[in-house]
């Protein structure tokens, strides 16, 4: 009877031992946790993932191991350097394992943006710019505009001061050409429009700025870069209360706070925050006020669901073209303004099931509702040209976009990752004078595949997507990236990498382009979207170990299929046609690297050559402006540009140096005054903070240091110097 006994008690044991749970926390190099973290465990002699997982808010995944022996652990998290752990064994408990993440420099962060999936940037055949919540914290950007300016090949363009329409020009692309994503949810208006100058970062865990047509993964409107912002996770067990307020020059008052954390199978983060500034001159009040949640539920060991919400209101005073390279012309708008009121949601449901797979379900909607007006004249706003350009008018912008969207994700080897996915979306909209708006709708249906494949030095990714919208029909988008690690090197020349990429982008048309109507327009509902080809190739030097890197990368787009307006010049009602071509070639030369472990540098030289090649309805008959006619360069895209930027991030104490260079650029007023380019100038801006103890935290920003005049678009003078300083708290928390 003993022996039946003791079989049975070994074969318990022998199940149990089978059956071993392995937990792994991932902590960044402060120690706290890293949720959403990508943890894979291979065998020490198999290519293929034992399990695949991904770190719940408070670090951690637990994998339930049928095999004993060794595993080697290979981690990937947004803004972290790849890690791997070779020689864990199971067989020998406690199955627990800690793993601690180290920053890198930009060459070698992990980003999510390039193939929707975490992977190293280097093999990721795309060029990605990040800035982590450390980086934002100190450079305490008031919108996504001042971020992005400091990103290597970002020309950004801001109409004036606070809250003005800010745009984004990148390789040459027009401001238009920049999918923006927020927590998961597209916020372009219907056909690209987007103002980066009234987009918070609040409690933004990460900002990542990726060049090129990447319409393959992400559809309309990624021409030439996607923006992507996501939000901050609770990953404390103890509640953490986060509060502060800042205030400076021109009567900028800020104020912010957030509640995060973890319980059980919960896990949060609400926030709010609320700026306000009068700004520098007649009209140039500013405010915002942004409530937004991100909370996750894991509903078992292989679901889970997250809600992500933002809302967003805001009110710019607008002046209008007034100041013209330092010339006072006419007098600034007294009365103009813009409201925007604006509000995301996104639900996810994450399935990390089978092994090896992810399925993510996503149903989302943006709301966007915007009024911008004049209801009042102001004396002396006169063209010689044109005569009295001041006239009173009331515009509004209701649009919603809805849909669906499924991302499955499938690593079947260590040196092979799919991507597949589906997206349903509804556009609505109702644009235009108030009594006399056009509405338009339309649906888009979008399937899309990528596969990326690493052989041994040779990392290739290949990807297409086919649209099918029920305005202008089938559109089909692919893309093909190499990565070819040339020479390994050694400890000063270490590593030298190749990368070339051709990729096809699309932009469907406005809302407004397609079916406005009259008294102003005629609809167009067969208006096709504009489309992009093109060409990228580059070369990465790795130096000293990997601290530094030097790279170089051209770019070569055709913009055809461009749509411009055709006027009648009896009745001056506007029709929409594609007709237009464009052209645009450049480099990037970066240099990025870690100085110390607490200081990083991150440099950039662009020069972009662009042309209009076809224009044939630019002519006075049409009321074009001569600058846009064929043959000239695009208005606003810099031939020379540059930014720098020093990054110290110590255990009391960090700082920030920031540069911004931009060259002379053709632009115009429009109005007959005869301008015809913006002068060149240099931005400089800094910041800094100081933990007084682990609670409170003084800081300071200072941007444009040396208080310089100049305009980012013409007639529309730039802020001068401004401060704010404040203090942070925290209560609670780990």
């Amino acid at each position: 009877m003993r022996f039946p006994r003791l079989f049975a008690c070994l074969f318990v044991l022998s199940v149990a031992a089978s059956a071993a749970e392995i937990k792994i926390k991932v902590l960044d190099p402060q120690s706290a946790a890293v949720s959403g973290a990508q943890v894979q465990l291979f065998k020490s002699s198999s290519t293929r993932p034992a399990a695949t997982g991904w770190t719940s808010a408070e670090g951690t995944v637990a994998f339930s191991m049928g095999d004993l022996g060794e595993f080697k652990i290979e981690v990937l998290a947004a803004g972290f350097a790849a890690e791997t752990l070779q020689t864990i064994d199971v067989s020998r408990p406690p199955y627990e394992v800690t793993v601690r993440l180290r920053l890198a420099p930009a060459a070698e962060t992990v980003v999510v943006t390039a193939t929707r999936t975490p992977v190293p940037v280097e093999s990721s055949g795309a060029v990605v710019e990040t800035l982590s919540y450390a980086q934002m914290q100190l450079m305490n950007p008031v919108a996504a505009s001042d971020a992005l300016r400091f990103l290597a090949g970002a020309v950004v363009n801001t109409a004036g001061q606070r809250g003005g329409l800010a745009s984004l020009f990148v390789q040459g692309g027009n401001s238009n050409y920049n999918k923006v994503i927020v927590d998961g949810v597209t916020i372009n208006e219907p056909g690209g429009t987007f103002n980066f100058g009234t987009l918070p970062l609040t409690e933004a865990d990460s900002m990542e700025f990726m060049r090129g047509a990447q319409s393959t993964l992400y559809g309309s409107d990624a021409m030439t870069s996607v923006v992507q912002v996501s939000t901050r996770t609770g990953s404390t067990e103890t509640p953490e209360l986060r509060f502060g307020a800042d205030g400076g020059n021109f009567s900028t008052a800020n104020g912010y706070a957030s509640l995060a954390g973890w319980r059980s199978i919960f896990d949060y983060n609400v926030f709010a925050d609320q700026f306000n500034t009068s700004g520098q001159g007649v009209n140039n009040a500013y405010s915002n006020s942004l409530q937004g949640g991100n909370i996750g539920v894991k509903l078992n060991d292989v679901m889970s669901l997250r809600l992500r919400v933002r809302h967003s209101n805001s009110f710019t005073g607008v002046s209008d073209e007034w100041n013209f390279n330092g010339g006072q012309i006419i007098p600034p708008d007294r009365y103009e303004y813009s409201r925007l009121n604006s509000l995301l949601a996104g639900l996810t449901l994450t399935v990390n099931a089978p092994s090896g797979w992810q399925h993510q379900f996503t149903a989302f909607e943006y709301r966007y509702r915007s009024n911008n007006a004049d209801p009042q004249p102001t004396d002396g706003r006169i063209s010689p040209t044109f005569g009295n350009i001041n006239f009173v008018y009331d515009d509004i912008a209701h649009i919603n976009r809805a849909g669906f969207e499924y991302q499955g994700d499938y690593s079947e080897r260590s040196w092979a990752h799919t991507t597949l996915g589906y997206r349903l979306e509804q556009e609505n909209g109702n644009v235009g004078p108030v009594g006399a708006t056009s509405s338009g709708h339309r649906q888009n249906d979008d399937v899309y595949a990528q596969q990326m494949l690493t052989f041994n030095r040779l990392s290739v990714i290949a990807g297409a997507r086919f649209v099918h919208n029920s305005a202008f029909g089938n559109a089909g988008v692919p893309r093909i990236a190499l990565t070819f690690l040339a020479l390994r090197g050694g400890n000063v020349f270490s590593g030298t990498r190749l990368r070339f990429t051709y990729a096809t982008g699309f932009k469907e048309p406005r809302l407004e382009e397609t079916f406005a109507g009259p008294p102003f327009s005629v609809p167009n509902i067969n208006l096709q979207p504009e489309k992009n080809r093109s060409f990228e190739a580059g070369v990465q030097q790795n130096l000293f170990a990997s601290r530094f890197a030097l790279s170089a990368n051209y770019f070569n787009n055709l913009f055809h299929n461009l749509i411009d307006g055709a006027t009648d010049p009896t009745t001056f009602i506007t029709q929409y046609i594609n007709i237009d071509k464009s052209f645009a070639q450049g480099a990037v030369v970066e240099f990025n690297g870690k100085i110390s472990s607490h200081l990083t540098v991150s440099t950039a030289y662009t020069y972009t050559s662009t042309q209009i090649l076809q224009a044939p309805l630019c002519t006075p008959a049409n009321f074009c402006d001569p600058l846009l006619a064929a043959g000239r360069p695009l208005l606003r895209r810099p031939k020379n540009s540059a930014t720098a930027l020093f990054t110290y991030l110590g255990p009391r104490w960090g700082a920030n140096l920031g540069a911004s260079f931009v060259g002379r650029r053709p632009d115009s007023d429009f109005f007959g005054f005869g301008i015809d380019h913006s002068p060149g100038y240099v931005r400089l801006d800094m910041g800094g903070w100081y933990a007084l103890n682990s609670r409170v935290t003084t800081y300071v920003n200072v941007e444009n240091v040396t208080d310089k005049f100049y305009e980012e678009v013409t007639g529309y003078p730039a802020l001068g110097i401004n401060f704010r300083a404040g203090m942070r708290f925290r209560i609670g928390g780990e």
